[in-house]
């Protein structure tokens, strides 16, 4: 019978993330993969030969198709480790970068690895226009369409509503109305702001530099999305976008361009290399939903990761949530809080307190590790506790990652 292992965060880290055509618009998701795993195995002092398999989440093929694909091949290889070092690129949309973290700890969990990497990463301003592969085989006379993958978000193409649209119709199904979206997300940008000034989005960005025009180099070292000085009655001005009842520019986050990475190993592993702990991944858990109910997958998610914890809802110290839109945070902390607005009120006060995708932005093969590092930082400041970070992806897939940050002995 297989002995489980105890896996355990050793380092974690992420770029800035930057805003739709910013400063970043022009680098290779593949260029920001190198600078993660670069530098999480700098910040644990591991050596690179020590890193067994990397997990790396992508989403948006368009992009990284222009070289080739396999972008953790060659994100790895760029960034310095042994050829012989195993990678395999993931893809479950705006999931990859979380499911990542779980492949990793499935492989130190049951001992066909002692070192990973989870990472990921996404340039949303990079990606291609596409033309009909009919162009290869040749067309008649008239003019060549191209298809912008940009626009629109969603998988309207094979025959789905847009994801606003099912977002915002599910969001009504659970009586949250479009004020308590645009408030929600409001309060996501103040708690941004809140956080930024009192340093704590230090511990897990660090700066990068990236080409600037003519042969200059742009030191970037902030998210570029927030926007300061956002208030309820300006979001409320918004129109609806996609044909949506309630979503709007405003209560959802950008596309966005950033990458993320976390060091993970087994607890014997890391007290052999004298590594500290920073967190102990205690539980994962993946579900699939109805395509059009993507909003209460993080919900359920997280429930059947505190159960496989022999936990309750109510025993979770720390929630993020990814706000694809305000309506994901809202829908699912209902749904936790089982109709109980105290339960309610308790679960919304802990999620996302630092603010969430809709401040700081959502490149979306990346987001999914932010969050568990994200919430692992804020545990780490609070001095310890249990943390669920959970994430819905296109179609109504859902992941939670549940760790545990001890106190100090």
């Amino acid at each position: 019978m297989i002995q489980e292992k105890e896996v355990v965060i050793v380092a974690a880290c992420r770029t800035p993330f930057d805003k739709f055509g910013g400063v970043m618009r022009e680098v290779p998701s593949i260029e920001l993969g190198r600078m993660v795993l670069e530098e999480v195995v700098r910040r644990a002092g591991v050596e690179k030969s020590a890193v067994e398999e990397i997990f790396y989440g992508c989403c948006m093929h368009a992009e990284f198709a222009m070289y080739q694909n396999i972008p953790a091949r060659q994100a790895m290889l760029k960034a310095g480790f042994p050829p012989e070092t195993l990678s395999s690129s993931v893809d479950r949309a705006c999931c990859s970068s979380m499911l990542a973290v779980e492949q990793a700890f499935n492989a130190i969990r049951f001992g066909e690895r002692e070192v990973c990497i989870a990472a990921g990463a996404e340039n949303m301003s990079n990606l291609a226009y596409l033309v009909s592969p009919k162009i290869r085989w040749g067309t008649k006379m008239g003019p060549v369409e191209m298809d912008d993958q940009v626009f629109p978000n969603g998988y309207g193409r094979t025959g789905w509503n847009p994801v606003a649209l099912d977002a915002g119709n599910v969001a009504l199904e659970y009586d949250v109305s479009r004020e308590e979206q645009d408030r929600w997300a409001a309060q996501s940008q103040q708690r941004y702001q809140d956080a930024l000034a009192a340093g704590r989005w230090d511990a897990e960005m660090f700066p990068i530099e990236v080409p600037g025009p003519k042969n200059t180099t742009i030191r970037v070292d902030a998210d570029a999305g927030p926007r300061p000085g956002t208030t309820y009655e300006s979001l409320a001005k918004l129109k609806t976008v996609y044909g949506s009842p309630t979503i709007t520019a405003g209560n959802a986050p950008g596309m966005n361009t950033g990458a993320s990475a976390i060091l993970l190993m087994s607890a014997d592993k890391a007290k052999e290399l004298g590594l500290k702990p920073l967190a102990y991944v205690r539980a994962v858990a993946s579900v699939a939903d109805k395509a059009e109910y993507i909003p209460r997958v993080p919900a359920t998610a997280i429930k059947e990761a505190v159960q496989k914890m022999g936990l309750g809802v109510d025993d979770i110290d720390l929630i993020e949530i990814n706000e694809a839109f305000a309506a994901m945070p809202l829908v699912s902390t209902k749904i936790l809080g089982d109709g109980d607005e105290a339960r309610i009120e308790r679960l919304r006060s802990i999620t996302n307190v630092n603010g969430g995708a809709i401040a700081l932005g959502h490149p979306v093969g990346a987001t999914g590790a932010r969050l568990v590092m994200t919430c692992m930082f804020e545990l780490i400041r609070r001095g310890g506790g249990i943390g669920a970070a959970a994430i819905c992806g296109g179609l109504a897939q859902g992941d939670c990652v549940m760790i545990e940050v001890r106190p100090e002995a």
